[in-house]
């Protein structure tokens, strides 16, 4: 049995929100190294959490729907990095933590909730309410130990988990077709959901079947694929986060997020294509949103000859 006293972390969301809680792990960690961090996260999400350095155990967590499987008064310290009350609030009070860092109202002496923040900022300054040094920008996690079925290739992300961040298809294929003819080894990435929408991609691109790796890659090959890839085009899905995580050039097109809550480090290989002058908000929307649709292949293309990567044509 583990001695050390037990701090329970709740980020019981996707892939790019445990991203962009990598820099309040991280200080979770360095200001409390003889706790237990037992991070309760949705359970597909293990091959990241274990890249991640700051976490000792995984309790799977599919979202607020059931009560946290920990015995209650076992938990010295609860911190709620998934949002504010009452749902996760009410989880995490079932535990009867004997310290919760959360935000006002669910901690008294938590940081009022403020509307707009950098997502990576806000649970930075969240633990930092409670002490702990912590940097937004050091969301940076450990490249994967096994090498990546493809290394340096132009990876054209085209899925998303809501039809709000679809970019069109025949867009991407002229980006992949694009990146083909200057030299670049493309392949196209997609949840398995998505295979038939990542083949028509690559059709559309000339490229063959081979180059598709959607349905292929479980999360820990996707993510060595994201390490070592030259570049990363995407909407704002997980692919990006990965792409910051790893510090890989990368293209991200926003839709209804906003990028000064979601986007990539300023500082960074990283460029963000959005209007936001049409957009629509509505995250769960079915249909892309206008400010994902305001982003052409053009301004793409252009953005890649902006990174350092010798993409330029010729």
């Amino acid at each position: 049995m583990d001695p050390r006293p037990t701090m329970l972390v709740l980020r019981a969301l996707k892939l790019g929100d445990l991203l962009v809680a990598v820099p309040a792990l991280t200080a979770l960690r360095r200001h409390w190294p003889g706790h237990r961090i037992v991070l309760a996260t949705s359970g597909w999400l293990a091959p990241i959490v274990g890249l991640l350095g700051s976490v000792d155990v995984l309790l799977p967590a599919p979202g607020l729907s059931r009560p946290l499987e920990i015995p209650a008064g076992s938990v010295d310290i609860a911190v709620n990095l998934h949002g504010r009350g009452p749902e996760s609030g009410r989880l995490l009070d079932a535990v009867r933590p004997h310290r919760l860092i959360a935000h006002a109202p669910d901690a008294p002496d938590g940081p009022e909730w403020v509307d707009g923040l950098l997502e990576r900022e806000r649970w930075a300054r969240l633990v930092r309410s409670a002490g702990a040094t912590a940097d937004a920008s050091e969301l940076a996690i450990a490249v994967p130990a096994s090498p990546a079925v493809v290394a340096g290739a132009a990876v054209v992300h085209v899925g998303a988990f809501y039809g709000a961040r679809r970019w069109p298809a025949e867009r991407f294929a002229e980006v992949a077709r694009a990146l083909t003819a200057r030299g670049e080894r493309v392949v196209v990435t997609a949840g398995a959901e998505e295979r038939d929408r990542a083949l028509d991609v690559a059709a559309r691109a000339a490229l063959p079947e081979s180059a598709v790796l959607a349905g292929r890659l479980d999360l820990a090959e996707f993510a060595a694929v994201i390490a070592a890839a030259r570049v990363v085009v995407s909407a704002d899905t997980g692919a990006a986060h990965l792409a910051s995580a790893f510090g890989i050039p990368s293209v991200v097109i926003f839709g209804p997020a906003p990028p000064e809550e979601w986007g990539p480090p300023e500082r960074g290989p990283h460029i963000v294509l959005t209007d936001a002058s049409v957009r629509r908000g509505d995250v769960f929307a079915d249909e892309p949103d206008p400010a994902l649709l305001a982003v052409s292949t053009a301004d793409v293309l252009a953005s890649l000859d902006r990174l350092p990567l010798g993409l330029q044509a010729g």
